[in-house]
């Protein structure tokens, strides 16, 4: 491992402040970052108020950002991962490793890897298995593509819990994509039968019948539980699911159910 790693955030929200949290504790650790919202004379404050603490240098734009780093991570929305490739396309340097931990579907990343991979930047599709809020830094992450085992043993001993699953790209966002289509689902379905029960009064009845089924589940916790995490996650999840859509709809299958979880989170979502 290198005595001194440079890494670069195009995007520094929850994902790019929680990774920044656990990098700045490892000696010879130089971070940067770049958000759009910095652009904004309001929304920006609150991004220039998370970095001080964190030691992140933020500057005007993403080639400023990302300027002689080793590893620039891209953590933006699902909605924007060919925007911001297109866009790194321009500036990358060959040999830097752009690891794109967006929640997108397989044929996205395989058209970002493009654009970065024919100007000599090493793309590195990860999926991010976990909300990274806990574990922090060592979030489980899938790892795709030719250069995945070398972004791990790069990443890794600094704190990171990357997994290269595949060399080829796809494989690592189809195994998230495919995840989520059952957890965002199931979160869907429990904030709407739980809203319903509350409206009928008849919660205690809906969860002690669900608990004979399920024994193991509190349901009560459960539906607190999904119901915070569609509150403050709603936006960003409804991008995700219809990436997933998406991938669906590729397959030549019917994508309207994915579609509709996505609705269901952005409905839920606490306004900003």
């Amino acid at each position: 491992m290198k005595n001194s790693v440079s890494v670069a955030f195009i995007g520094f929200g929850e994902v790019g402040r929680t990774f920044a949290s656990g990098f700045r504790m490892k000696p010879g650790m130089s971070l940067a970052a770049y958000d759009i919202l910095l652009d904004d004379p309001v929304r920006g404050e609150a991004v220039r108020a998370a970095a001080g603490p964190l030691d992140v240098t933020l500057r005007d734009g993403p080639a400023a950002a990302t300027a002689g780093a080793d590893i620039i991570f891209s953590a933006v929305t699902a909605s924007d991962v060919m925007a911001v490739a297109d866009v790194a396309a321009g500036y990358i340097r060959p040999g830097q490793f752009f690891v794109d931990v967006n929640s997108a579907s397989p044929n996205t990343k395989k058209a970002a890897a493009a654009l970065i991979e024919a100007k000599g930047g090493r793309y590195v599709e990860a999926a991010v298995m976990a909300p990274v809020r806990a574990p922090g830094l060592a979030v489980p992450i899938l790892a795709g593509g030719p250069h995945a085992a070398e972004a791990a043993a790069l990443l890794n001993p600094l704190g990171m819990a990357i997994t290269p699953v595949a060399t080829e790209f796809g494989r690592a966002s189809a195994m998230k994509l495919c995840r989520s289509i059952m957890i965002k689902g199931i979160e869907a379905l429990i904030v709407d039968a739980s809203r319903a029960a509350a409206a009928f009064d008849v919660e205690a009845e809906v969860y002690g019948s669900l608990g004979e089924t399920f024994p193991s589940i509190d349901w009560r916790a459960l539906a607190g539980m999904m119901a915070e995490r569609v509150a403050t996650h709603g936006i960003r999840r409804a991008a995700e699911m219809r990436e997933a859509a998406d991938m669906i709809a590729e397959l030549g299958l019917d994508p309207e159910l994915s579609r509709a979880v996505a609705n269901a989170q952005q409905r839920g979502a606490r306004p900003k």
